[in-house]
């Protein structure tokens, strides 16, 4: 082989692994710059705080930690003695203003046939204490609804299906309304969420396919996307509301490329795969 045969084949050789140098790094620019694709995704749950609607001690804890429940189980019971005792009092209370309203219309029935015999003013009177009578037979009812209904929420239920977490309530703990006792995962809500560089938005679309893998796990779960955030926190403004996402940007050459929140609705769940809010995921927008 002559000198200018190997030398044209050297630059052949040299032509090709250029070409394949190049195709193959403007598959990765692609890959890594333009497609919709993301390593920073999260198992999200909506999290339910559990809290009473009345105050008091805690007589009776149903549940245990990590334990799976259903809508409408008891998890725990507030003490029942003091508003069974409120509900007694309430009925007691009804039938009270129920005599007093029966009177207060016989009275009134009896005044107005004998209207003939006793003053207009009378009887005036007689049809006034009628109508403050039954308002307050109505203030009774209304208070021993309310009591019945406190007796009810002395009993917390589950609101939706999921899973106990993080619980350390015991019997004899005192609890105050409207304060969370208990964190209770829903697990019909739980989804993906993919924070995809601002770039790539573009290529994503409500409905796409998205291809699922869980860090630690060999599963690969699919799922679509269901809808892309509206707004994002302004990390320029000194006063933010905390409403809106807040996710931090990654360094990507010289400007950082702002991540924007993709809810990802899962299809299917196989059985062997155990979905904990808060994993890390890859997926990819297919």
């Amino acid at each position: 082989m002559n000198v200018s045969l190997r030398g044209a084949i050297r630059v052949v050789v040299t032509l090709l692994v250029f070409l394949a140098a190049l195709g193959a790094g403007r598959e990765l620019w692609g890959h890594y710059m333009d497609e919709p694709w993301t390593r920073d995704a999260k198992v999200r749950a909506d999290i339910v705080g559990l809290a009473p609607d009345v105050s008091g001690f805690v007589s009776e804890v149903l549940v245990h930690d990590n334990e799976t429940v259903k809508k409408g189980d008891v998890l725990f019971r507030i003490d029942r003695a003091r508003f069974a005792i409120a509900l007694e009092q309430a009925e007691a209370a009804v039938d009270g203003r129920k005599a007093t309203l029966d009177q207060a219309t016989r009275d009134r029935e009896r005044y107005e046939q004998l209207k003939d015999v006793v003053s207009q003013q009378k009887t005036e009177q007689m049809r006034m204490a009628e109508v403050e009578a039954a308002a307050a037979y109505r203030q009774a009812l209304a208070d021993r609804d309310l009591a019945k209904l406190n007796l009810d929420r002395s009993e917390v239920k589950a609101p939706v299906n999921g899973t106990i977490s993080n619980l350390s309530l015991r019997p004899g703990d005192y609890v105050t309304a409207g304060t969370a006792e208990l964190a209770l995962v829903d697990a019909d809500s739980l989804r993906i969420e993919g924070y995809f560089e601002e770039t790539k938005l573009a290529r994503i679309r409500v409905g796409a396919p998205v291809a699922i893998q869980l860090m630690g796990q060999s599963a690969r779960l699919a799922g679509h996307v269901e809808s892309i955030a509206a707004g994002i926190e302004d990390r320029e403004r000194t006063v933010g509301n905390g409403l809106l996402a807040n996710i931090n940007p990654t360094f990507s050459w010289v400007r950082l490329a702002q991540r924007v929140p993709v809810r990802i609705v899962l299809d299917q769940i196989p059985d062997d795969v155990r979905l904990v809010a808060g994993l890390t995921a890859t997926v990819s927008v297919e």
